[in-house]
């Protein structure tokens, strides 16, 4: 067990702007006038629960289906590239369908533990140790739930213009991200 607070906060930055949980306001608000009721504490635990699976199963599984960690981390880079252009350039690049239900589905996966998180979980899984990644994954859950359920206050409190602003800064920081992921991998790959 090697604990490095370097490590989880690292990993936990990481997590946060990939989740990108604030970005989501406006969607997880979209998402409550839609169906009513959102269940936050059922969200962040699955959620949680499928990022925690994934650190520790993911790798086998791609390996089951031929697929090394370096071209999926490449190929999770490319989601978090686009994922980052949508959220600078406000463009919406990926359709979804409207949800009928705001239970697991369109909440826990794929909108907080979705690709780009369990890419980022495979990659960061490379670099740090793994309890440092566990707690990181925890301390990111209890933030999500914490917004979740507060995010009609949150939404008043910054506005949509203070929304955006935060969402075109995590933008920026997960197309560093993106970047990242692609050049280290890549270069391991040859």
């Amino acid at each position: 067990m090697a604990f490095d607070l370097k490590e989880v906060f690292t990993a936990g930055m990481v997590l946060f702007a990939v989740i990108d949980i604030i970005g989501n306001i406006p969607l997880v608000i979209s998402l409550r006038k839609k169906v009513g009721h959102i269940q936050s504490e059922k969200a962040s635990i699955v959620s949680g629960i499928i990022m925690v699976a994934f650190l520790f199963v993911g790798e086998e599984i791609l390996k089951l289906i031929g697929i090394d960690t370096n071209s999926f981390a490449i190929a999770g880079s490319f989601i978090i590239f686009f994922l980052a252009i949508e959220m600078v350039l406000g463009v919406n690049l990926f359709k979804d369908e409207e949800p009928d239900t705001a239970s697991i589905v369109p909440l826990a996966f794929p909108m907080i533990a979705g690709a780009g998180t369990l890419t980022s979980l495979l990659s960061l899984r490379a670099e740090y140790h793994v309890i440092n990644i566990i707690i990181a994954i925890v301390i990111n859950i209890i933030i999500v739930y914490i917004i979740l359920k507060s995010s009609s206050r949150i939404e008043k409190l910054l506005g949509r213009s203070g929304i955006n602003i935060i969402r075109k800064v995590f933008g920026v920081v997960l197309l560093a991200i993106a970047v990242k992921l692609f050049t280290s991998n890549v270069q391991q790959l040859f």
